[in-house]
């Protein structure tokens, strides 16, 4: 597929994520959605005429020619929705970006991924905070995502690239800038171990609009989204309740009662939003980690029930190496989402496999 016309379909007027991914599985291409006619276009669901001759009348294939350009001379990677490279947990989610620009060293499909959001006026708390976070998780090989902002977001960064520990940054704004500008240097440390990535074309401005959907990116390519500090209004809470309307897990540590930059972290528990965690070490137990370990140290003596169906068995095996969670299965297992959880609703019931906390799944 030309990736010159999937950049170009990211670049027409009133088409957006959705209705890009519809037309491209409609038609097959990218190619294909540029060539077709106003009575072709007009068949889909969705597309009204005035969408079809914005499609019709864009001079986005030319648009898109110059782009790839200053992305090849800049080596940037591109990576389209269904690339390996791209996200596998993002994918998952309905509003993933079509593409995502990225420039780094690291794989985005570590087996571990956690996201760390926050306030920008962080406190020492908050900063203590993200240090021992980044001490708890080295040992267990994490990827942690976050937006690069002032504050806790630059705290969780600046400890992760201190400590060696892989760290992405998702921008709201193209790859041609760093923004704050302040954190240019701590960017170009986060190259060496990690990256930053990124849904907007080189040229994008900074623009307050594009950072609630930089957070759905942060939010949809962690296991867990980990809040530090927050007021009961801004991005982090917003990056929160995007991660629940994913079925991820949302963590955050309390604060005292009348701190503002904690007000939103106790709204987010005293409503069932998060779970609470008082120490970092509190996260491994949630997400099943510590099981994980052992777990892949009795693997290899698992012996599976005879009666199993194929797709339980697919299942089952999928489980042998580690817990998995139910995005993981599903791109393990290529089973549909809503015949996977009847799947393991059913070997549960069985007494066969047993559900951890954070969501994962693992063999009796």
């Amino acid at each position: 597929m030309s990736l010159k016309h999937q950049i170009a379909l990211t670049l027409i007027n009133g088409v957006g994520t959705l209705i890009a991914k519809k037309l491209l599985y409609h038609f097959g291409s990218a190619e294909r959605v540029f060539s077709a006619n106003l009575k072709e276009l007009l068949q889909l669901d969705g597309i009204g005429k005035k969408t079809a001759e914005a499609i019709l009348n864009t001079n986005a294939v030319e648009l898109a020619a110059q782009e790839l350009e200053f992305i090849e001379k800049h080596q940037i990677q591109v990576l389209c929705h269904d690339d390996d490279n791209y996200p596998k947990r993002l994918k998952n989610c309905y509003d993933a970006p079509l593409l995502l620009y990225y420039k780094g060293t690291i794989n985005l499909n570590q087996q571990r991924v956690i996201s760390i959001v926050g306030t920008r006026n962080a406190t020492a708390y908050g900063k203590m905070l993200c240090k021992q976070l980044t001490e708890v998780l080295k040992p267990y090989n994490v990827l942690i995502v976050s937006g690069l902002a002032h504050g806790i977001d630059a705290a969780a960064h600046k400890e992760c690239v201190l400590a060696e520990v892989p760290t992405i940054g998702v921008l709201g704004h193209g790859l041609d800038r760093i923004y704050p500008a302040a954190h240019r240097e701590l960017a170009a440390k986060m190259l060496k171990n990690g990256g930053l990535l990124t849904e907007f074309l080189p040229g994008s401005n900074p623009d307050r609009e594009n950072f609630p959907k930089r957070n759905r990116i942060i939010a949809g390519m962690a296991d867990a989204t980990i809040v530090v500090e927050a007021s009961i209004k801004g991005g982090a809470l917003i990056t929160a309740e995007i991660a629940n309307s994913y079925n991820r897990d949302v963590y955050a540590f309390p604060g005292r009662v009348n701190d503002e930059f904690s007000e939103g972290c106790n709204f987010l528990i005293k409503t069932n939003r998060a779970g609470l965690i008082n120490h970092p070490q509190d996260l491994i137990y949630y997400l099943g980690w510590d099981d994980e370990t052992s777990m892949k140290k009795q693997s290899v003596q698992v012996q599976l029930p005879l009666d199993l169906t194929k797709d339980e068995r697919t299942v089952c095996e999928a489980l042998l190496a580690s817990p998995l969670a139910i995005d993981e299965l599903f791109v393990t297992t290529n089973i549909a989402q809503s015949k996977l959880a009847i799947i393991l609703l059913t070997l549960e019931m069985k007494g066969i496999i047993v559900a951890l906390p954070g969501k994962l799944y693992k063999l009796a």
